[in-house]
């Protein structure tokens, strides 16, 4: 990499407090910055599936306000493992963001069937939430330096839950 990106990715990217890379904004920066095409892929596709329906019923102000609230839950909480040096690299990603939008989908529409890929199965959207948090909360505990920020994700399951208690928000099947 050239000097430039490396310090555009040290001030955006979201660095452990004890780094001494560690700023306030990268709170909301890292949700911008991707690893690879298929880390945006991905990240866009579950965005697309799941948080349309979530816009649609809660409107653009509120699924925006969700979805930061989500992402910076998610890297606070990654910062949280951090200090117990259980992770150490910087964090990118919108994903944190979108784990909250899933779990959204989950309680809004948790009878609602998703048709798995692989195997081509349908499951109710409860059931996929739970197992995608249960499999996450697994890969962070056996898997601290795999590259992937698992407790992030669950930071955006966390902090969805909380929001959508507050609000007092019901399903809608």
């Amino acid at each position: 990499m050239t000097p430039g990106v490396d310090t555009f990715l040290s001030a955006l990217a979201l660095y452990p407090l004890a780094s001494g890379l560690f700023y306030p904004w990268q709170l909301v920066t890292y949700m911008f910055l991707h690893a690879n095409i298929g880390h945006i892929f991905f990240n866009l596709f579950a965005l697309w599936m799941f948080g349309q329906a979530i816009e649609y019923a809660w409107g653009t102000r509120r699924f925006a306000i969700y979805y930061f609230a989500t992402g910076i839950g998610a890297g606070i909480l990654q910062l949280l493992v951090g200090l117990y040096g259980l992770s150490y690299a910087p964090v990118v990603g919108a994903s944190g963001a979108v784990y909250g939008i899933l779990l959204a989908f989950g309680m809004m529409y948790p009878n609602n069937y998703i048709m798995l890929l692989i195997p081509p199965i349908p499951i109710k959207a409860k059931y996929f939430v739970i197992i995608f948090g249960v499999l996450e909360l697994f890969s962070g505990i056996t898997n601290l330096n795999s590259g992937i920020a698992h407790f992030a994700h669950l930071g955006g399951m966390v902090f969805g839950y909380i929001l959508i208690r507050f609000w007092g928000l019901r399903s809608y099947s």
